[in-house]
């Protein structure tokens, strides 16, 4: 797993790479379980890389604070959204 806390202070440029790279990833995942990702290998950034099924990125984001940037909708899609608040 990876955790990639208030993502959304990144540049615009890196995070359309970023974007690039998780849809290969989320990509390399759907193959693997369509069985259809020999030996469970793939290439990310021109290496072979063995896919472990478990593997999964998570971004946090404080949208509210200044410095902060919407996210674009390329790399939007990519995740599920979860709002947490502080209880009562």
């Amino acid at each position: 797993w990876a955790c990639f806390d208030e993502f959304n202070r990144i540049t615009l440029e890196v995070l359309s790479v970023v974007a690039q790279q998780i849809l290969q990833i989320q990509i390399a995942k759907a193959r693997l379980f369509a069985d259809d990702l020999p030996g469970q290998m793939f290439i990310f950034g021109g290496s072979e890389l063995k896919l472990r099924p478990t593997c999964c990125p998570f971004i946090t984001m404080n949208p509210g604070y200044a410095g902060r940037a919407e996210l674009p909708d390329n790399l939007k899609v990519l995740f599920r959204t979860v709002a947490m608040m502080v209880p009562d």
